[in-house]
């Protein structure tokens, strides 16, 4: 492996996740009794920029949360794991986005997200916004922010020659311009049936939806499907990693893992099949762990799962 010498730019939001444990999902109207309640730091753009810095790679996060005790708690995490958090704002009079989760004992989960101060963004985000590109490899970016700011985000990336890496979510539909300006897409098999309205049950399947999202004008596709792993393509050479083999806890923050693991490792200057490799490994440790932030690894912790499972190699078998 190469030594970690990149920077990545990440501009997204910052949620604190209230999680609440139980044995089985309610039926609507049903009660049912929680088994455990935590207060744990989260957000797609937070977890993406916790997942990189906590790899080794230089992190900067653009962003807001309210000026109260969720959004300090937020900032005093982020550092903690060495995130850059100087371009993240306090929004008196808002509160802080949450994240209200359910997690059952199986690992599976349901989200709700209250955007708060993440939707009381302006043109001084995108101010800061520039000041964190300078130098940057990669800018990150997800779908908790207004789309407006999302794309206004990748156009200054764009114009300053910053691949931009989209994870699209939640899903929704996006712009042809958004698709245009974007190096690489990374929905997960939800994502993609959303975006393409096609099936991606098999791997002839996940390749059709990856040729659409390529005819709208994404340059590079990943297609995170679970337990089945991941395929990569640029249209021309296809990419497979398989899933490791765990035991999974909590599946909150797997996503926001294997997107933060790819990240890191395109920001090192490695190739496409070692950042699927790396982004497999540090979601396979994330889901091994309770929480958002909190199951996310170390460098060290990423490459021994690493070292234990296998890595990239072509097609796209299930």
């Amino acid at each position: 492996m190469n030594p970690v010498a990149g920077r990545v730019a990440v501009f997204g939001s910052l949620n604190m996740d209230l999680v609440v444990r139980l044995a089985r999902f309610p039926s609507p109207g049903e009660t049912v009794a929680g088994q455990g309640f935590a207060t744990v730091p989260g957000g797609k753009g937070a977890n993406q920029a916790a997942a990189c810095a906590r790899l080794g790679v230089a992190t900067a996060l653009v962003g807001r949360v309210g000026d109260d005790p969720h959004g300090e708690a937020l900032l005093s995490a982020l550092r903690g794991s060495g995130v850059d958090v100087s371009g993240v704002a306090r929004t008196p009079g808002v509160p802080t986005g949450t994240a209200h989760i359910q997690v059952t004992a199986g690992g599976e989960n349901t989200i709700v997200v209250v955007p708060g101060a993440n939707h009381a963004l302006d043109d001084t985000d995108l101010e800061r916004l520039e000041r964190a590109l300078e130098g940057a490899a990669v800018l990150m970016l997800q779908l908790e922010l207004p789309l407006p700011q999302v794309l206004a985000a990748a156009r200054r990336a764009a114009a300053r020659g910053v691949p931009v890496l989209l994870d699209p979510a939640p899903a929704q539909p996006l712009p042809d311009e958004l698709w245009a300006l974007c190096t690489l897409v990374t929905p997960n098999e939800h994502e993609a049936e959303v975006l393409t309205g096609l099936s991606v049950a098999t791997a002839a399947e996940v390749r059709a939806a990856a040729d659409a999202m390529r005819a709208r004008g994404a340059r590079e596709v990943i297609v995170k499907r679970g337990a089945r792993g991941a395929d990569w393509t640029d249209g021309e050479t296809w990419l497979h990693v398989p899933a490791h083999r765990v035991e999974a806890v909590d599946t909150v923050a797997a996503g926001d893992a294997f997107g933060g693991g790819v990240a890191a490792a395109l920001a090192s200057g490695l190739t496409r099949a070692q950042a699927l490799a790396w982004g497999a490994a540090t979601a396979a440790v994330a889901v091994t762990r309770p929480g958002a932030q909190t199951s996310l690894p170390t460098r060290a912790e990423m490459l021994r799962m690493l070292e234990a499972g296998a890595g990239a190699s072509p097609g796209g078998h299930n």
